[in-house]
């Protein structure tokens, strides 16, 4: 049994035309859905040149935050490298740390020696569905003079992510192929109409 906790996760896109099909089914296999708007921002080491010059791929650190809902705290995540293909063929598994920071995570961030380097916003909708947490959105271009985000175009393609909603521990109580069964079953649903597939990210 590894220390790691794991987040298991689909991916997958479609065209704007197959949007309501797509959110009709999706909700209907749902507990609960709302719209959801949010900003990420991605940050590297500050040594990060210095690592991919011998040869090692910096573990990069995220903040995110819910800005339809001012008071959401933002929340800190890094992801590791997936685990293997061949160990996990049907599902992205992948090592994943997280916490929630009250005030100001950016400069937290800068505290540990980490630099901006972009930021996205995302504008959709977020499902529950038992243990997951079901992600449908567009991404929105940030305007570079006001650092806000400029609206998805009518034809942007929308993004899917079907994800265990909590890091998963891997223990007798939780295995990791609890998770992988049930973003399988959301495969398995959505099949005919939107294909979900493993990703290497």
């Amino acid at each position: 049994m590894s220390s790691h906790s794991y987040e298991v996760a689909l991916f997958g896109e479609f065209f704007s035309q197959d949007l309501k099909p797509i959110l009709n089914r999706i909700t209907l296999h749902s507990e609960s859905s709302q719209p959801f708007r949010s900003r990420e921002i991605v940050f590297e080491p500050l040594d990060a040149q210095l690592q991919r010059d011998s040869g090692t791929e910096p573990i990069l650190l995220r903040a995110k935050k819910d800005i339809s809902e001012p008071k959401t705290p933002w929340e800190l995540f890094s992801y590791l490298k997936p685990e293997s293909v061949r160990v996990h063929p049907e599902a992205t598994v992948r090592p994943w740390a997280t916490c929630q920071v009250v005030g100001d995570a950016l400069s937290f961030a800068a505290a540990l020696g980490y630099v901006r380097r972009s930021q996205i916003y995302k504008r959709g909708y977020a499902f529950r569905r038992g243990k997951l947490l079901i992600l449908m959105f567009q991404q929105e271009q940030v305007d570079p003079k006001t650092q806000l985000p400029i609206p998805a175009h009518a034809d942007t393609l929308w993004e899917v992510e079907v994800k265990t909603a909590n890091p998963i521990r891997n223990t007798q109580e939780t295995p990791l192929s609890s998770g992988i069964d049930a973003v399988l079953e959301v495969q398995l649903l959505m099949k005919g109409l939107l294909d979900l597939r493993r990703q290497d990210v």
